[in-house]
Parts: structure tokens; C-alpha cells; sequence
């Protein structure tokens, strides 16, 4: 087959339309062109007044290499690369011990799901409760104000990513297609097909529940076994290898293969990891406010009159600004016709995030306004980094005035330096609610600083950014974890043999995609590994 990039068609263009183009871009007869699909399909806005859809297509000839030799020197056109996905490795009949995989978010639930497809058998140890009833615990935070620190929005099966917008796009290098993979595991879950060719996929938290469950079954099947409420207190390790895991309850299990998929907030696991000799290093993160506006405005800054067409939907943004004192201000997790959330896996502390259905019909958009922070803002321990969130967090809450209240300013009180006691026309959608004050002592003076600076170069870009009824929420603090654990070419820690930390929580991944590449990636070291050691 042949890969056609770039290819444009109007607004309104009819589905009927594409194969004409496609002819027509080739210089081919319509009896030539035995078939085609999307690849992938976007749009570009950047001109208002004529925001066309981009296609990405894979087609099939009657003579492809005749039409390859015709087009050589058009960069647009090529061979359509292979994508399909194949195993590594077959697990031997007899395995001494079976793989471990802590955590079930994108990470862990990829890696085991190529390890049981690869015959591995792998248990699976999450310390957070099965999906719907961890969606009850945390549905228990946003009404009432009761947290469950072991199940919330950062702890139980489907991790963080499901209580998000459900993005499944990355920027990461993926020579293997490992996305491709990704998608059509979900798509064979439940996702909508759509996710394989639009250009920013997402699926909505109601949607990733149900395929959270579907991928467990698929696991399952395959001889791979789930422990729920099964929080790892500590791991065996002897003479700089992994002997076994012991859970909170005392339960020992005997393995050499561990991948450690635990997520940015499993604090106490690194405590315990650290303890223990594993190599850590700092890293930077980002941490800011959550910012709501009328999705409406974002529609009409980015769409001008063709905000509201059905063919694009709500709009989104992505903004970044480089300040004067050094800091660099950027948007994070934007999410459309959203809402903001309560994401706080610990007692006396608040967090936010934001997250949005499939349908992204609410009236609000949000989005993380953050300031990257480094080590040097942190110094003296690998894991300073945790007690720096901690601290903003606490600040937080305490300035919410308790019972989880997320502390909120109208932005133009916060550009202006004074307290707001009232909101706007912009009702702000995070639960349990929002104490209106004043957020200048919410994060360091060089962050706040930087955000003030920020948002109206923001304005600039997106019209009504800076306006003065938009709603800023204290703390966005939890954008990536604020550690690394080092690993080595075989992607195990550089000091621990058969501990394969992965994911978000390890430093080496930011989103639902890239964790679930990650994944992959850490189960076909662990199997490689494993052949090894049996053969």
C-alpha cells in the first residue's frame, strides 16, 4: 500500500469527496484506486476564515510501484510502513516464577496485557480497589468531601488516566508503532474506532471504565491473575537483585521480574524503594493553578465563526510563555468542555486536575496553567521533590479553608493582587467546591511571578484569556513525577536486577499513551530476560 500525507479538503467536504481526491492527487484513473482508509485526520485552523481537514491515507493500486516511480520526488507520497505488532518472545511451559506487575494504570495494564498475550501468566498487584467501586470512593471525595487514601483518583485499576480527558496522543519517537498497538487494544476494548485515525484522540472517563474492565478479562483469560487492595510494603532484594515482594498484609511472593508501574503519586512506595538501596534521581516538574474559561470564548478565539460547527467540536489550546525572571508558563492537560477535579491521594491536602467526558459538553474549558520547576528549586535529597508538592498542597487546603475546598481567585483580582469575595460570570466546576481568596501565597513568589506575566501574554494568542471573571484553583501540583528511577539499555534500574520501573511514576512517561508504550516496552524486557534465564 501507499502512504498520501497532506492531503486537504474544505470544511464541509462530504465523506464521498475523499476518493476523487485521492485520484486526483495521484494521477491516477478511478479503476486504479482498489481501496483506501485514514491513517489520520486533523485540522488546521490556524487561518479562520478557512479552516481546512487534513488527511493522512493508506491506499491500495492496481500498480503501486509504477505510481511510487511516477511520484518519487513528491516527499507526501511513500510506501505505507508496517505497523502490525509481533511478540518478542513465547514464554517457556515451565517458568520458576511468574512475572510481578505493580500498578494497573496504562503502564501496568500494558505490560501485562503483553505479557500474558506472550504467555507470561503475570500477577497483577494494584493497591486500590477494581474500577467501579474505586469510582464510587472517589465520587465519595467530590460530593462529600471523604477521601480514601488507598482509592481516589491517583490509586485503583485504570490509575490517573481514567479521571482525566482520556488523551491519546504523545510526541514521543515510536520507530515500532507502538501506538498503533496501544489503540487497537483499546479500540478492542470499547474505545471508539475513531480514536485509531483523529489526530488528538481522547475517550472520556465514563468510557475508560468499562475498557479498563474488558482489558482485565483479556488478562485473565490469558492466565493473568489481579490482587486488588494489594499495596507492595517492600521489596527482597539480595546481592543487588530482586528476590520478591511482600505486601501490606504480609503475604510474601517469590519472583525475579518485577515491573514497577506505580504512578506519579505512590510516594510512600519510593519511600520504601529508596530505603532499600534502589537508585533515585530528582527531576523536574511543573506545578501552577487550574484555569477555567466559557468554552464558548476558547471556541471563538480558535474557530472565529465557525465555532460551534459540529465537525470540529470544542476547541482547545496549547500555549507556552518564557519569562523574564527564567521560568517558562505552559498549559497542561487541556481539557474541553471539562470540568476541574479533586485529586488528592492524601489526607490535609488538595490537589486538582481536570478531566472531561467523550462528549466534552460542558460548559466550561480547563486547563493547567504551570511553572516549571527543577531540582534546584528542591536540593539535598532525590526525593525532595515529594516534600515540595507536599508542602504546596497543604498550603492549599489549608487555604480552602478544610474539608477539601480547593482555594479559587477570579483572575483579574489575581493579576490586580487583591482577594476575590465574589465570583463572575464564570461558575467554577470543581467539587467539593471552592473558597474564594487570595492565591499569591499558593505557590513560591517566582511562580506567581511568572503566572502573572503569563497570562496576559496568554491573551494575546487566545483573545478573553486575561479576562477578569476567569477562575484560577489552587494547587495543579501532580503534572509528572518529581523522581526518576534510573534504568539501564535493558530497562532495569541501574543498581536492582529484575526491577523494571516504567510508566509515569519512574520519570519516563506523561500521559495515557506514552505509560502505555512504556509498558510494552518494559514487558518485552522482562520476557526477553525471562527466555534467557530459562534457556
Amino acid at each position: 500500500m501507499l502512504r498520501i500525507q497532506e492531503l486537504r479538503l474544505a470544511l464541509d467536504h462530504q465523506d464521498d469527496e475523499l476518493r476523487p481526491a485521492i485520484v486526483n492527487r495521484l494521477g491516477i484513473a478511478d479503476t486504479e484506486l482498489l481501496s483506501f482508509s485514514i491513517h489520520r485526520r486533523g485540522y488546521d485552523a490556524r487561518n479562520k476564515r478557512l479552516i481546512t481537514f487534513i488527511y493522512t491515507l493508506d491506499v491500495e493500486l492496481c500498480n503501486e510501484q509504477a505510481v511510487l516511480q511516477r511520484l518519487r520526488d513528491d516527499a507526501q507520497i511513500g510506501p505505507t510502513p508496517d505497523m502490525q505488532y509481533r511478540p518478542v518472545a513465547r514464554a517457556p511451559r515451565r517458568l520458576a516464577v511468574r512475572p510481578v506487575v505493580i500498578g494497573t494504570g496504562p503502564c501496568g495494564l500494558f505490560a501485562g496485557l503483553i505479557l500474558a498475550q506472550m504467555g507470561f501468566r503475570p500477577i497483577m498487584l494494584e493497591r486500590g480497589k477494581p474500577v467501579r467501586e474505586r469510582t464510587r470512593d472517589t465520587f465519595g471525595l467530590w460530593r462529600q468531601g471523604r477521601l480514601d487514601p488507598e482509592s481516589n483518583v491517583q490509586f485503583g485499576e485504570g490509575g490517573a488516566g481514567t479521571f482525566s480527558d482520556g488523551k491519546l496522543h504523545s510526541q514521543i519517537k515510536d520507530p515500532r508503532h507502538y501506538g498503533r498497538k496501544v489503540l487497537t487494544e483499546f479500540i478492542q476494548a470499547g474505545a471508539p474506532p475513531e480514536i485509531l485515525y483523529a489526530s488528538k484522540p481522547h475517550i472520556g472517563t465514563f468510557r475508560l471504565v468499562a475498557m479498563v474492565e474488558r482489558m482485565r478479562a483479556s488478562i485473565e483469560a490469558l492466565g493473568g491473575e489481579f490482587r486488588f487492595q494489594s499495596r507492595m510494603d517492600d521489596v527482597l532484594i539480595e546481592q543487588g537483585a530482586v528476590q520478591g515482594v511482600i505486601l501490606a498484609g504480609g503475604e510474601y511472593i517469590a519472583t525475579t521480574h518485577v515491573v514497577l508501574a506505580v504512578g506519579h503519586s505512590a510516594r510512600d512506595t519510593f519511600y520504601r524503594l529508596h530505603e532499600r538501596g534502589v537508585y533515585f534521581e530528582a527531576k523536574p516538574f511543573s506545578i501552577g493553578f487550574r484555569i477555567e474559561h466559557p468554552q464558548s470564548l476558547i471556541d471563538r478565539a480558535r474557530f472565529g465563526d465557525y465555532a460551534g460547527h459540529p465537525r470540529l467540536g470544542a476547541a482547545d489550546y496549547k500555549l507556552v510563555h518564557h519569562c523574564q525572571n527564567g521560568r517558562s508558563v505552559y498549559s497542561f492537560c487541556m481539557c474541553p468542555g471539562g470540568t476541574v477535579v479533586a485529586a488528592t491521594s492524601e489526607v490535609g491536602r488538595v490537589v486538582t486536575n481536570g478531566m472531561s467526558q467523550y462528549s466534552r459538553n460542558e460548559r466550561n474549558a480547563n486547563s493547567g496553567i504551570v511553572v516549571g520547576v527543577t531540582p534546584a528549586d528542591y536540593p539535598g535529597h532525590p526525593l525532595a521533590g515529594i516534600a515540595f508538592q507536599r508542602y504546596w498542597e497543604e498550603r492549599a487546603f489549608l487555604l480552602g479553608g478544610g474539608g477539601y475546598l480547593a482555594p479559587g481567585q477570579r483572575v483579574g483580582d489575581f493579576l490586580a493582587g487583591r482577594p476575590s469575595t465574589a465570583l463572575g460570570m464564570v461558575l467554577p466546576s470543581y467539587t467539593p467546591g471552592v473558597h474564594l481568596t487570595d492565591l499569591a501565597t499558593a505557590l513560591p513568589d517566582y511562580a506567581i511571578a511568572a503566572l502573572r506575566e503569563a497570562i496576559p501574554a496568554f491573551d494575546k494568542k487566545i483573545k478573553g484569556f486575561a479576562m477578569d471573571d476567569a477562575v484560577l484553583t489552587a494547587v495543579e501540583s501532580r503534572t509528572s513525577s518529581p523522581v526518576r528511577i534510573s534504568r539501564d539499555d535493558t530497562l532495569q534500574s541501574v543498581n536492582t536486577r529484575g526491577l523494571y520501573p516504567a510508566g509515569e511514576g519512574a520519570g519516563y512517561a506523561g500521559g495515557i499513551l506514552s505509560a502505555a508504550i512504556d509498558g510494552i516496552r518494559a514487558a518485552e524486557a522482562v520476557a526477553l530476560s525471562m527466555v534467557g534465564d530459562n534457556g
